[in-house]
């Protein structure tokens, strides 16, 4: 009898696939839509076993603190401002559509109010290229140009941690604790590699492991893996 695959079990409740959050130091996001320009002091540096990016602590005048990612050059005790039309600064958050051509920005959001979704990993950076009346067009780190509605908030400046994945691990045994402090799943295993009762690709003890056929139509969730049947076209007949 043929066990779940890996994209079958993920989700279920099984300590493989649950990321300890508990440990985290918490959500990061953009504070609260102000129709008013609001001033913050930068009160800690933080770490976070879930995030590549290091965080930083903003307490705003009126009390508020927040939790974002730092921006390199940042620095415990600078001043930001968060505002539709806050000054051009590192760490301040800005409406894209106050924004000039060419500016570095990260932690974009999809649609305005919703705290940050995009370029949000260590050393990543999106670049605004043209703005419109109804749209801003930001060259994202993938160089894909992406789609934002003007009254999106990103923050300004290169996330800190750019030089993370120039060292290399060496030792498999760093990857493993490295991978653990998240709870991701690792090494692993191509569908190739594996046998025939744990994954559609899986084959004999042999030396020539691939069976890459294309998926069922109708296969369920968590089958259609590898090659995916193109849609049908033409008439039927």
């Amino acid at each position: 009898m043929g066990k779940n695959l890996v994209q079958q079990a993920r989700g279920h409740g099984g300590p493989t696939y649950r990321a300890p959050s508990f440990r985290y130091a918490g959500k990061i996001s953009h504070r609260t839509w102000s129709a008013q320009n609001i001033k913050g002091n930068v009160i800690d540096l933080l770490k976070c076993p879930g995030h590549s990016a290091p965080l930083m602590v903003i307490e705003y005048e009126d009390g508020d603190r927040n939790l974002t990612v730092a921006p390199e050059g940042i620095r415990v005790g600078d001043e930001v401002v968060a505002g539709p039309t806050a000054p051009i600064g590192l760490g301040n958050t800005v409406q894209l559509q106050n924004l000039p051509e060419g500016a570095l920005v990260h932690n974009l959001e999809a649609s305005p109010g919703d705290g940050g979704k995009f370029v949000r990993t260590s050393g990543g950076a999106g670049r605004i290229v043209t703005k419109m009346t109804d749209k801003i067009i930001v060259k994202m780190p993938s160089l894909k140009n992406r789609e934002f509605h003007p009254a999106c908030r990103a923050s300004l400046g290169i996330i800190g941690g750019s030089g993370r994945t120039e060292k290399p691990f060496m030792r498999a045994g760093t990857k493993h604790f490295h991978m653990k402090a998240k709870n991701k799943l690792w090494p692993k295993t191509s569908g190739g590699a594996q046998n025939a009762v744990d994954h559609p690709f899986g084959n004999k003890r042999t030396q020539r492991k691939s069976k890459a056929r294309p998926a069922p139509r109708n296969a369920p969730p968590g089958r259609k893996v590898g090659m995916i049947r193109p849609p049908r076209s033409g008439r039927k007949r």
